[in-house]
């Protein structure tokens, strides 16, 4: 119980004396532990906040070169926009043309057909193969051959309708897109530490995968792409544009060509008939005049043969009252001689009366058969005449052969 109660021991002055030393020794180097520590923070302070404000301006500048380089590709995209814009509505009003150039052949090719039609009802020696014929088939193949080559053509514009506005489709999605990125980029550049909601924003920020990206020369080369397909398109739709300029220009000269061929032909052809008609029609006028002098020059073999029956009854009866003279009386004497002469010569005469009466009669059936024929070829060239001259040159006269 008395050790209990037995004060601490104590210590030797030395022994106070270095554990003050010690103490100093740790506060020392603990406070210069601090120094270097505040003096080491200070300066992260100092090179962070530089380095923070050189790589913001760094990235600053970056943002302003990338809007710069949007801008420049947007400039590009949009001139280049603008140019198939109006090439396609310039192309359009060309395909406009070609559907209108078509349209127009439809009526020409119905009328050269009808004609043909029309003439096919041509009857008799007139049915021929003629010149007009031959032209108004040149013509349906001339009409033919241009409405085929039109379609070809009218193809083609709504095919290169199609590339162009592809190739619109595309500018408008890079521009589309390229004004969303400025947008972005424009916001990023005008953000500084004390801008409001970058807490929201860096909460929501997540970096992208390395395969949702592309490189700067991959992005230039997408818009390139867009453009020099653009650009492509815009120079096959020029080269359409000339061929369309150049067919349309042709077809409307060989449309108008054949056309005045086969009016020229139609127009000729019609003069010859009329001048065959009118030579038909004076032969008939002949015919008809000798017809009439063939049927008084039968009237009169008629009245001559009839004229000359009264004198030959007389001779016979003559010669048969003196056959009744008796015995030696019965003599043939001059008187006799005459009579028997005249009974000869007028039989004779009436035998060539009547066979003159048959030729007349036969050369005015030869004449009558003419007749027939006459009147039947002025028909014909008259119903000839009415197709060509009034069917098919009423059908012809509306046509006019455009430029489109």
């Amino acid at each position: 119980m008395s050790r209990l109660m037995d004060p601490p021991p104590k210590f030797l002055p030395p022994e106070w004396r270095l554990a003050n030393q010690i103490h100093y020794g740790n506060a020392e180097v603990e406070r210069s532990r601090s120094e270097r520590l505040t003096a080491e923070s200070k300066r992260l302070i100092e090179e962070s906040g530089m380095a923070a404000k050189r790589m913001q301006q760094d990235a600053n500048k970056r943002l302003e070169q990338r809007i710069h380089d949007i801008k420049f590709w947007r400039t590009e995209l949009d001139q280049k926009l603008e140019e198939v814009v109006q090439e396609i509505e310039v192309l359009i009003s060309y395909k406009s043309r070609v559907e209108r150039a078509l349209e127009s052949c439809a009526e020409p090719l119905r009328v050269a057909l009808q004609c043909l039609t029309e003439r096919q009802r041509r009857v008799s020696i007139d049915l021929v193969h003629d010149d007009v014929e031959r032209e108004l088939m040149k013509e349906r193949e001339v009409i033919e051959g241009v409405a085929s080559l039109l379609n070809r053509t009218l193809e083609q514009t709504n095919e290169q309708i199609r590339l162009n506005r592809s190739a619109k489709y595309y500018l408008e999605k890079d521009l589309g897109d390229k004004f969303q990125a400025e947008q972005i980029d424009g916001f990023c550049s005008i953000l500084t530490s004390t801008s409001p909601n970058i807490d929201n924003a860096t909460s929501q920020t997540s970096l992208a995968a390395p395969g949702a990206t592309v490189t700067p020369e991959e992005w230039e080369t997408f818009s390139n792409i867009n453009i020099l397909k653009a650009e492509r398109e815009k120079n096959n739709s020029l080269a359409l544009r000339a061929l369309v300029d150049s067919l349309l220009e042709q077809m409307a000269a060989d449309m108008r060509r054949q056309h005045k061929a086969m009016g020229t032909a139609l127009r000729l052809q019609v003069q010859e008939t009329k001048a065959a008609k009118g030579q038909l029609e004076d032969h008939l006028v002949k015919v008809l005049s000798e017809v009439a002098s063939q049927e008084c020059n039968l009237e009169a073999l008629r009245v001559a043969i009839d004229d000359k029956a009264g004198p030959l009854k007389v001779a016979q009866t003559r010669l048969s009252a003196r056959s009744q003279r008796p015995s030696i009386e019965l003599c043939h004497d001059p008187a006799q001689v005459r009579l028997l002469s005249e009974v000869q010569e007028l039989t004779a005469h009436i035998k060539r009366l009547r066979e003159a009466q048959a030729q007349s009669e036969m050369e005015l059936l030869a004449l009558t058969r003419s007749q027939l024929i006459l009147e039947e070829e002025i028909q014909v060239k008259s119903h000839s005449l009415y197709i060509d001259e009034v069917i098919c040159t009423q059908l012809r006269q509306p046509i006019s052969i455009h430029s489109f």
